[in-house]
């Protein structure tokens, strides 16, 4: 009988709030490029976008008054995700202050521009992450903020299938992975606050 080869999930990495958090302080607020880079990561983290998500997002799509936007995903599939307050805020405020300052005759109708009045490219998004990473003292990368909000969500107790909706994951085995980092934090508050994991004597036995 030959067995089937087993798959080895790889644990996405993931900032922990007090990281994120930091990394958008880091960001600049005047300047448009600023407001627009922190609109650009709120709006990330708080919908767990992918940047082909973020970078293809239209003015046409945005749903303010409902808290929503529209998102065209793997397949050309659409979905509808929620905003946070936070990224509302800082969404409004790009579009409000900074986006008029870049936008040009010729700008298409992207939410995210460049400085030269173009849709803001997936490079250009890399980019500037690393920059802002850097100053905030960390390691990681754009899709780390999507790895985080799928993690924070299903920490904070929302389940398996609406995170599945989400991210837009046609499977949601593909979603399974996220599972496996809150576990990790569970074993680990486990072993930091259960009581029977305290007692233990000076020869490492347990009481």
């Amino acid at each position: 009988k030959v067995e089937s080869p087993k798959v080895i999930l790889q644990t996405p990495e993931v900032f922990s709030l007090a990281e994120v958090e930091r990394l958008l302080a880091v960001i600049p607020q005047d300047s448009p490029e600023g407001l627009r880079d922190r609109a650009l990561f709120e709006l990330i983290y708080s919908a767990g976008l992918r940047v082909s998500e973020a970078a293809g997002l239209n003015l046409g799509k945005i749903f303010v008054s409902e808290g929503l936007i529209c998102v065209l995903g793997k397949g050309d599939k659409e979905r509808m995700v929620p905003l946070g307050r936070q990224a509302l805020f800082w969404l409004n405020r790009w579009l409000a202050e900074g986006r008029p300052q870049l936008v040009k005759a010729n700008s298409p109708d992207a939410v995210f521009l460049n400085f030269r009045g173009g849709e803001l490219s997936r490079k250009g998004i890399w980019k500037n992450f690393k920059g802002y990473a850097i100053l905030a003292g960390l390691e990681g990368k754009v899709h780390t903020l999507r790895h985080s909000f799928a993690t924070h969500l299903l920490a904070g107790g929302a389940d398996l299938r609406s995170v599945q909706e989400l991210l837009g994951h046609a499977s949601i085995g593909t979603t399974q992975i996220y599972t496996h980092v809150d576990q990790e934090a569970l074993a680990s508050l486990h072993q930091k606050y259960h009581p029977r994991e305290r007692l233990v004597d000076q020869g490492g036995r347990s009481h």
